[in-house]
């Protein structure tokens, strides 16, 4: 028999409950998702980084075929209109009538816009969907300022995407603070100077009464002027409310459901309505006079449906099913590069609880901790500039854990070589929750750890923990180590089975015996012949140490298939050609040459956010040729296929820009041309910004250098990428000489001691005492390292040459690129199509139409 489901809603919460749907395999069921937006469900968390170059393909949280599963039917661009409980049907907008035996709501929130006359103007934007995004980069395109209204986590948010277009940024809002919610007065103090200090203008205490023309006011050109209850104004050619947001239940009004007071669809411990056979999960739901608005309240709530589905579904015992029971609503993140985190009772609220707080506004640095009246349990906190603490203090608070007898030290800076006290993972109790985002135990991570998963991406695997927000992997980490310690098992940072030692005791061992071979390296300290893992990390090693050629006989075998070939292979088994740019400088006949090549080649041209120019679509047997023409043409290897520094992005600067203070084409130029070619334990990518507007975004990288009227301030360990990070300030107001010192000095640091695959940010994270610690060793030389560091950057820099100048020149190398070893035929499997004047690799349902034709490429 066939169960119908319809599932209004396909963002984050309503795609959770398909993919637990989907996990527990229930017979018989259909299933409807009536999706509003043009996409299905996305990642709403990370939005913002959209404007960082995350696109939305990336943000997607839909894995390949899922919808195409049997009896699921997505429905895009569809709006449910309105609901008839006696008939069990939903009609959507368009007159279409679905008729369900189970109906979930999953419509999630709308944004809050305050009752402002003018609110509606043009340019006065929502901060919510991708569609709001793709109209605020259109609105942010033609203007120079913008404002956002709320100061809160959304607003906040949605003020980092504004001032990443690079407008003048403003934030306005009504409460005396920013973060009114989750922080107390302290921490707004620091926070509020924190952002400002990051560029941003914030307006606290600011009562909007209207939005007017703002033309000709007080000599401005702007779109709008705010006005404001004390008399001022503001005038700002954008404007984006992200002032909180509100259930949207209208639906269940239009039907009768039970709707609360302040919104939100009234709902019991297993989620349904006042109707059984009506659910309602997410920021629509409304539990014990409560309305969730994050993401891990909402999951639970999906997990609670789906298995009390699959029970009544099924006719199994309904006896042990889990109810939803409220949600710790403790979070932590980070707002331009700021770290925020609240914990339960932040701003003391319970009879009798007494507060420790520490502040120190150089670092702007803000923390409390709030305890019970006789000192013996936390019962919430706030934590603003440095939350390190904040997985120990959550489980310590959620599992009612004995403080320490002087519970303010748990806060205070560590001093006489002291470590803080932490939490001990074996006093955890085994049903403490370690994952909120996916309901992990640590009770479960010791079973898996039992069975077998003893490596971090085996727990993930086998647990789920650690793969939605990742916050919880450095505790995760912990009590794996802790369990295998436990049950007698080697915890070792062995790097494979041929290597008893770590990547950086290789890196030692390289460097100080003076191996440069792999056969020695593995004669003196390994054993048997090698695998995919330790031999492509001793060629990292090899060539950061001494610097010769990758595809040299002796080394050539160790490469991974892009160092070997010196290209990145794609999807379709033709390569990438990307010649060097530095700072992203070309001159014209440079570019009609990359053009001449490209279109001789039948390639596909693109522009990259590194700031140069892609080609795609090479075989394997074109690429000597491609580069020889590239090479006579001034070209070098833009090592796109190492782990190597990547690119030097930059602005204009104070050539062009008249906000320019420095020169931050020839600085990007002359980084680009010292590091090229170095290769490291992950890739690397810097830029330049020749001011604070900060248009190379310097700050997402894993070197950024940005322009002051002094010199130059230096940025290390930010990235971009699935978990973005922001860079952190490691010096500021250099002059030339000294920046280049201690980046050389960072660079060998990192390439000494970092793991395999390990970007610096994470690297970074490991480093006991921080960025102190490596301030301490790159400015201050604690080690006594800065020279040896110095000497290794410049043999770097003495010995470089273009790998593929090399590989063009030398018969043996260039005999190499070959699709057959016994012909000189190409990959007949390679088929293009023509789409926008360029070509794109053929689908499979096109190449099975192509067989037996010619493929003819078509350029323009």
């Amino acid at each position: 028999m066939t169960t119908r489901l319809v599932v209004i809603g396909n963002g984050m919460v309503g795609h959770k409950l398909l993919e637990e749907l989907a996990a527990l395999g229930t017979p018989g069921l259909e299933i409807t998702v009536l999706c509003e937006e043009s996409r299905p469900a996305y990642d709403r968390v990370h939005l913002s980084e959209y404007f960082s170059g995350r696109s939305a393909d990336e943000l997607s949280l839909v894995t390949p075929g899922f919808f195409d599963q049997p009896g699921l039917h997505l429905r895009l661009a569809t709006r449910a209109a309105r609901i008839d409980r006696a008939f069990k049907r939903v009609t959507t907008a368009d007159g279409e009538v679905i008729p369900y035996d189970k109906l979930v709501f999953a419509t999630g929130s709308s944004p809050f816009v305050p009752p402002i006359p003018g609110n509606d103007r043009p340019g006065c934007l929502t901060y919510r969907t991708l569609d709001d995004l793709a109209a605020l980069a259109g609105w942010g395109a033609q203007s120079k300022r913008g404002v956002v209204v709320g100061g809160g986590l959304l607003g906040l948010e949605c003020a980092k995407a504004v001032r990443d277009m690079g407008l003048e940024t403003h934030v306005v809002e009504f409460a005396p603070r920013l973060m009114a919610v989750q922080v107390d007065d302290g921490g707004g103090r620091i926070l509020h100077r924190t952002i400002e200090e990051l560029g941003l203008v914030v307006h606290t205490g600011k009562n909007t009464q209207a939005i007017v023309d703002g033309s000709g006011i007080d000599g401005a050109n702007a779109r709008h002027a705010m006005k404001f209850a004390d008399g001022s104004t503001l005038e700002t050619d954008l404007i984006v409310f992200s002032a909180g947001i509100r259930p949207r239940d209208e639906l269940a009004r239009q039907c009768d459901l039970g709707v609360g007071q302040r919104g939100g669809i009234m709902v019991d411990n297993f989620c349904r309505t006042r109707d059984r056979d009506v659910y309602a999960i997410g920021e629509c739901a409304q539990w014990g006079g409560k309305v969730f608005g994050l993401v891990a309240p909402g999951y639970d709530m999906a997990r609670v449906v789906a298995k009390h589905l699959h029970a009544l579904l099924t006719r199994e015992e309904a006896r042990d099913l889990p109810e939803f029971a409220g949600a710790d609503m403790s979070t932590k993140l980070k707002l331009m590069g700021v770290d925020v985190a609240s914990l339960g009772d932040a701003h003391g609220a319970t009879p009798g609880s007494r507060s420790y707080q520490f502040s120190d506004e150089r670092r702007q640095v803000y923390k409390r901790l709030v305890v019970s009246e006789d000192g013996k349990r936390l019962l919430g906190g706030v934590l603003v500039g440095d939350a390190t603490e904040y997985g120990t203090l959550l489980q310590m608070m959620l599992n009612g854990m004995d403080l320490p007898e002087a519970p303010e030290s748990l806060i205070l800076p560590a001093s006489d070589g002291k470590s803080r006290p932490g939490l001990a993972v074996d006093a955890l109790p085994a049903a403490a929750q370690v994952c909120s985002c996916n309901n992990v135990s640590k009770g479960q991570l010791c079973v898996a750890v039992a069975e077998g998963a003893t490596s971090i991406g085996a727990l993930k695997k086998a647990t789920r923990a650690g793969t939605t927000c990742g916050g919880c992997v450095p505790l995760v980490t912990q009590i794996m180590k802790a369990e295998m310690a436990r049950q007698g098992l080697a915890v070792n940072n062995h790097l494979c089975e041929h290597f008893a030692h770590s990547r950086q005791e290789l890196y030692h061992l390289v460097r100080v015996e003076r191996i440069r071979r792999f056969e020695d390296l593995l004669a003196r300290h390994g054993q048997g012949l090698g695998c995919d893992i330790c031999k492509p990390v001793a060629a990292s090693i090899l060539a950061s140490c001494w610097n010769e050629f990758v595809l040299q006989q002796e080394h050539a075998s160790l490469q991974d298939s892009n160092d070997y070939f010196l290209a990145n292979i794609q999807k379709d088994g033709t390569y990438s050609v990307v010649p060097r740019m530095p700072g992203g400088e070309v001159t014209p006949d440079g570019l009609i040459a990359v053009g001449r090549i490209a279109k001789s080649y039948g390639l596909y041209t693109k522009l990259t956010g590194g700031q140069r120019v892609d080609l795609f679509g090479a075989r394997l047997e074109q690429l000597p040729l491609i580069w020889e023409e590239l090479i006579a043409a001034g070209f070098e290897s833009g090592h796109a296929y190492g782990k190597s520094v990547r690119t030097v992005k930059s602005c204009v600067g104070s050539t062009w820009c008249r906000y320019g203070v420095q020169d931050s084409v020839g600085t990007a130029i002359d980084l680009e041309n010292r590091y090229k070619g170095l290769r490291s334990p992950h890739k690397l990518k810097f830029a330049v910004s020749g001011c604070a507007r900060e248009c190379a975004e310097a700050q997402s990288k894993d070197v950024g250098v940005i322009a002051t009227e002094q010199g130059w301030n230096l940025y290390v360990c930010g990235n971009g990428g699935m978990k973005p990070r922001h860079a952190e300030l490691l010096a500021g107001d250099l002059d030339t000489a000294t920046l280049i010192r201690y980046i050389d000095r960072f660079l060998m640091f990192y390439i000494r001691t970092a793991d395999r695959l390990q970007r610096t940010s994470v690297w970074r994270d490991g480093l006991e005492g921080g960025m102190d610690y490596l301030r301490d060793v790159i400015v201050h030389d604690k080690l006594g390292l800065a020279d040896e560091l110095e000497a290794e950057m410049a043999l770097v820099v003495d010995t470089y040459e273009c790998e593929w100048k090399r590989a063009v020149t030398d018969p043996k190398v260039r005999a190499r690129f070959r699709h057959f070893v016994n012909s000189e035929a190409g990959d007949d499997q390679v088929a293009f199509v023509p789409e926008r004047g360029q070509i794109r690799p053929a689908s499979a349902q096109e190449k099975r139409a192509f067989r037996g034709i010619p493929v003819v490429v078509e350029t323009e």
